[in-house]
């Protein structure tokens, strides 16, 4: 410590003499420093963290712990500092404010030693090197013990304020029996409003505990959007508010903005209480694209995908039913009238284009067209028919594994 080195030095009895010269007048000089802190620092005059009733007892009790240290030979007792320290932390005053403080009532103390060494024909100034070289020195030391207490007490703080968040936001996107009053306890510790409008974004990790949106809360918040946010093994969850409904092709773009995996996105709801079943929409959307590849499906862009996606095992089913005379040929034969099939789809239905995209003559396309609905015993016309298929095949793309499943018996 700064201090303890001081005292080898042999400055320790002319301190202590000084010192105990001026504890006699000490009710004036925390006055003195209450005013001068009143006078200098507004946040303490508006009372905003203590009251002055406070701040007086807490420049008493420190005063008392300097003019200890100053009148003993001993290590400095630092721990008033550092109960300051944690008690400012918690009630969230700035640690530079704090500090400021601090030096103003040891600035006190020592305008008491230049006094007091001043006083008479000789001045001592031996004396008043001693007591500011001690003043000083202590000033370190206090300030050390109280900074370090401030940032240890704030970082638990912080802590606990971010487990809080955490499990708040767990029972917000689980959902279940949550109470009005709970709702209301989320809405205010997460600073989103109970009534408002929101989205959730459900963004696949890349890799275990790595964020698929980096920064994406702060983004947000520049953007004047609230948000709260979870990361699990396999996704990153959030519920993201907006200031009006038509807000959400803008967090649609800020997403897609930094594609990592696959995200999918609710459709705009009301209410808090309607996350749970928000983040269920997002994950189907998200699920509704072929598994490895990037890309950003909000719900509302392919309900047929999203229902698909939201019954796997049923959406196997059907795509069996519907497409197992295909899924029965040889591995040739079925791929190219699959692909010939989806590429029919995509296209709108237009032979032209199928046969563009797949680099073949018009003809082939429809000579493949039709073997099709021969195997499958469907109609290319029929919208039921239609509606079937777009559904099975959508099913096979999500779930490509169903594509070798043995025949159902």
């Amino acid at each position: 410590m700064h201090y303890q080195a001081l005292l080898s030095d042999g400055h320790a009895p002319k301190v202590a003499s000084l010192a105990a010269e001026v504890e006699r007048k000490m009710p004036e000089l925390i006055d003195s420093t209450v005013r001068q802190i009143l006078a200098e620092m507004p946040v303490y005059a508006d009372a905003r963290w203590v009251s002055h009733a406070e701040l007086r007892n807490s420049v008493r009790a420190n005063l008392d712990h300097v003019m200890r240290t100053l009148r003993g030979s001993d290590v400095p007792d630092l721990s008033q500092a550092r109960a300051t320290g944690r008690a400012r932390a918690l009630q969230g005053a700035p640690l530079p404010e704090l500090l400021r403080a601090y030096r103003i009532g040891l600035t006190e103390v020592w305008h008491r030693f230049v006094e007091l060494t001043a006083r008479g024909s000789s001045q001592d100034l031996a004396g008043l090197v001693a007591a500011t070289t001690a003043i000083w020195a202590l000033i370190d030391d206090l300030a050390e013990a109280l900074t370090t207490s401030y940032r240890d007490t704030t970082a638990e703080v912080m802590v606990a304020h971010q487990n809080r968040r955490s499990a708040l936001v767990e029972a917000l996107f689980a959902g279940g029996a949550a109470t009005e009053g709970t709702l209301w306890d989320i809405a205010r510790v997460l600073e989103l409003s109970l009534d408002g409008t929101f989205v959730v974004v459900a963004a696949e990790t890349p890799r275990l505990g790595q964020e698929p949106l980096p920064q994406v809360e702060a983004r947000l918040r520049a953007a004047q959007h609230a948000s709260a946010w979870r990361l699990t093994p396999d996704l990153q969850v959030g519920v993201v508010s907006l200031r009006d409904p038509s807000a959400s092709g803008a967090i649609v773009d800020l997403v897609r903005a930094h594609p990592v995996g696959r995200v999918g996105i609710s459709p705009v709801f009301t209410g808090l209480g309607n996350t749970a079943r928000a983040l269920h929409l997002a994950r189907v959307a998200l699920s509704s694209m072929t598994p490895g590849t990037p890309g950003l499906v909000q719900f509302t862009e392919s309900p047929l995908a999203g229902l698909v996606a939201s019954a796997p095992e049923a959406s196997v089913q059907l795509a069996h039913h519907v497409l197992q005379p295909v899924l029965d040929l040889p591995g040739d034969d079925r791929n190219v009238l699959l692909l010939t099939l989806r590429a029919w789809f995509d296209c709108q239905g237009s032979t032209k284009l199928t046969s563009e995209r797949m680099f073949c003559h018009p003809n082939t396309i429809r000579h493949r067209l039709k073997r099709i609905t021969e195997e499958l015993g469907r109609s290319l016309t029929d919208p039921a028919d239609i509606a079937e298929l777009g559904a099975a095949l959508r099913a096979l793309n999500l779930f490509p594994e169903a594509t070798h499943l043995p025949s159902p018996r």
